[in-house]
């Protein structure tokens, strides 16, 4: 399915894991979609933890859930930082209760477990926070990717074809479900 013409919201901040954020980035706009990357400030470059650079679009206090389809969570140290903003909390649980997708790999289950959403979900991660997704109500599981409903997750990075697949037919089915 062209998802053309649907939003996903994709959060950054310092020390997002590079090949998390852009291969599924690149493969959701693949797939028409168009992707927001928002971070504590608009306009701002923020560095991977290998120091690939990208520039944000949106600060997200400034950004609405309401106006997409699905969240993008990437992995790396980012999610730490991320987890302490207000507004990346809010939003999360906006998405959750929406039932909108929201995609978390590796190290990125942190903002969930932030969020209070992982209750009664079953979910993959990095084996480090195993603990952390268990602790929040999570079921984890090791496998490259799982979806339970509306939250799609995945382990690392070797695990990005099958993980970002999942994301974009989760997508596609919600897009289908929501014509309008």
């Amino acid at each position: 399915m062209n998802l053309k013409g649907h939003k996903v919201l994709a959060f950054v901040d310092e020390e997002f894991e590079d090949l998390e954020m852009w291969y599924p980035v690149l493969r959701l706009r693949e797939s028409g979609l168009d992707v927001h990357l928002a971070g504590p400030k608009a306009g701002t470059v923020y560095h991977g933890k290998y120091g690939v650079p990208l520039t944000t679009e949106y600060a997200l206090d400034e950004v609405k859930s309401e106006d997409y389809i699905g969240l993008y969570v990437p992995g790396g140290w980012a999610p730490d930082k991320l987890r302490r903003y207000a507004s990346v909390l809010r939003l999360t649980r906006e998405f959750h209760e929406a039932e909108k997708p929201i995609a978390h790999i590796c190290h990125a289950g942190w903002v969930l477990v932030s969020a209070k959403i992982c209750q009664g979900y079953t979910m993959t991660s990095t084996p480090g926070i195993k603990d952390d997704l268990e602790n929040a109500g999570a079921i984890w599981v090791d496998q490259e990717a799982v979806v339970d409903r509306h939250i799609v997750s995945g382990r690392r990075p070797p695990d990005l074809p099958a993980f970002t697949k999942a994301f974009v037919d989760r997508l596609a089915q919600y897009a289908g479900e929501h014509k309008g």
